[in-house]
């Protein structure tokens, strides 16, 4: 589904999210002002007024709105990776939400609460601040692209959090959010509940839609199959744990995203106990060689 301007309707109030039918960006040459004509990032706010602040400086800062266009240029144009563009960035931070309210309903406590006595309102500007800025660094390269998003953030999230927080809180934002930064990495050491959130949203956009451009381009590796294979990603509370994750396969390469990259992911963020994870075979003509994988 998509609005009337072409964005894709994503929510993290929704169950599904980043399925198949999202649309993604196929960064082509077009002059830079055209390319982010478009670019909105939005997300259900639920009242936190510190989160909306945030997006709106976000939507109307064309920098980073140029950073992202950046970023998918060299993801899939020039690398032949996944989807890196804005499109990512709005899944990736919808799914954090969508987290981060399931694990705190039910008693997992941030780590800007239980350590700075701050609010849970406060942990999402965190925890929506390293999604929206976890992948700046590859407009600077792909090896490393982490350690570069921190120099970015840096420069860039005190300026969109002047009219949100005062000193001290704004430092610890930053901080906090820069934290969340390094630990997306696959071998970032996440010490935080927030950048735990993050570390497994980013790994969660794992749906056919982000290959595609790559895949039809004719990057047909481990990489572009497995994401192809994935239909959909659904996240509902859980009943022994916080969360549920339930991904719909239509083959057994969509194994690769779960077992290779979520599951990395997954182990060291601290979100291990709090997370199941159930991925179904759904095809009717695979050989089923697993018809359920769980971690």
């Amino acid at each position: 589904m998509s609005d009337d301007r072409g964005r894709p309707e994503i929510s993290s109030d929704d169950e599904v999210i980043g399925g198949a039918a999202v649309p993604r960006i196929d960064p082509s040459e077009r002059p830079p002002r055209e390319a982010i004509a478009d670019v909105h990032i939005h997300a259900p706010t639920r009242g936190n007024r510190k989160l909306e602040k945030l997006l709106e400086a976000v939507n109307a800062d064309e920098q980073v709105k140029a950073w992202w266009h950046v970023q998918a240029v060299n993801a899939t144009r020039r690398l032949g990776m996944s989807d890196h563009s804005w499109i990512h960035i709005q899944i990736v931070l919808n799914i954090a939400l969508r987290l981060s309210r399931l694990l705190f309903r039910r008693g997992v406590v941030p780590n800007v609460v239980a350590d700075y006595a701050m609010s849970e309102r406060d942990a999402e500007v965190v925890i929506a601040s390293g999604a929206l800025f976890h992948d700046s660094g590859m407009i600077v390269h792909r090896a490393d692209h982490e350690e570069y998003s921190l120099f970015l953030t840096a420069q860039k999230l005190p300026e969109l959090l002047a009219d949100v927080y005062s000193e001290p809180e704004r430092s610890i934002i930053v901080a906090e959010t820069l934290h969340a930064i390094i630990g997306h990495r696959r071998r970032g050491a996440p010490f935080t509940i927030e950048a735990g959130i993050v570390r497994v949203a980013d790994a969660l956009d794992m749906a056919a839609g982000r290959s595609r451009v790559p895949f039809e381009a004719g990057h047909q590796n481990i990489h572009s199959l497995s994401a192809y294979a994935i239909e959909s990603v659904r996240i509902v509370p859980g009943t022994d744990r916080a969360v549920l994750v339930e991904i719909a396969m239509s083959n057994s390469a969509g194994i690769f995203q779960v077992d290779e990259l979520l599951a990395t992911k997954m182990r060291g963020s601290g979100l291990e106990e709090h997370v199941e994870v159930v991925a179904r075979i759904d095809a009717e003509h695979e050989k089923r060689l697993l018809p359920v994988f769980r971690i």
